[in-house]
């Protein structure tokens, strides 16, 4: 009985150690265990804007140029500067605007614009050529 007793709690205290020793690894889709990657080393990361860089639905405003008006996504992408209000570094990125914003400025041109921050990204409020 003891022999068994003793068995177990150290089949038990090396089960606990091996759990504890893969904390940095994930289980992909066959079963293997990979290793995780930490968010700043994923490609892009320190360029697009999350839902923690500011919270969803905060406004801000920026200047920039733009570089794409694209009217099937419903989007302006805007080469702009650092936006200290919502922690984003200067980026090119695409917003949503609606149609009358799409229409309101060309490929090119320098904006003015106040944006509201959304789980993808952001939302035009308004836009105007400088």
């Amino acid at each position: 009985m003891r022999f068994a007793t003793l068995m177990t709690m150290l089949a038990v205290t090396l089960a606990l150690a091996a759990c504890d020793s893969n904390q940095d690894a994930t289980e992909t889709d066959d079963g293997t265990m990979a290793e995780a990657t930490p968010a700043e080393d994923m490609p892009m990361a320190d360029q697009t804007p999350s839902a923690t860089a500011g919270e969803s639905g905060q406004m801000a405003g920026g200047e920039g140029t733009v570089t794409e008006i694209d009217a099937e996504a419903g989007t302006i992408t805007i080469d702009h500067g650092a936006i200290e209000a919502v922690d984003w570094p200067a980026m090119t990125m695409a917003f949503q605007a609606d149609e009358a914003q799409r229409q309101s400025v060309a490929v090119g041109d320098r904006v003015g614009f106040e944006f509201r921050t959304t789980e993808s990204g952001g939302q035009i409020a308004s836009i105007n050529r400088k």
